[in-house]
C-alpha cells in the first residue's frame, strides 16, 4: 500500500485540531485530524493507497479534496506519494 500526503489547505477547525498549512504522511493510521473529516477523506485516501485514480475535472488524478462535514470549515487535500527511483 503507498503512503498518501494530506495537506490542511484552509482551516477554520472549531476544535484546533487542523491548521492551515499542516501535512501528515498517512500510510495505514488515521492522522490527527477529528474522526468526521476521516470518515470523508477515508473513502477517497482507501482508493489511492489501492492504485485508483479518482474523477477530477475533466478527467482522472491520484488526488482528492475534500471538506470538513461542518460547514466546510476546513478543506484537506491527499495525494499519492510516488517513489523516485
Amino acid at each position: 500500500m503507498g503512503k498518501i500526503k494530506l495537506t490542511v489547505v484552509r482551516s477554520n477547525c472549531r476544535c484546533g485540531l487542523c491548521k492551515a498549512g499542516d501535512e501528515f504522511v498517512v500510510e495505514d493510521v488515521c492522522p490527527p485530524i477529528c474522526h468526521e473529516l476521516w470518515s470523508c477523506a477515508y473513502p477517497m485516501f482507501y482508493a489511492l493507497q489501492n492504485g485508483a485514480l479518482l474523477d477530477r475535472g475533466e478527467g482522472t488524478a491520484a488526488c482528492f479534496d475534500v471538506k470538513c462535514p461542518d460547514e466546510g470549515r476546513v478543506t484537506l487535500h491527499g495525494e499519492i506519494m510516488r517513489e523516485h527511483p
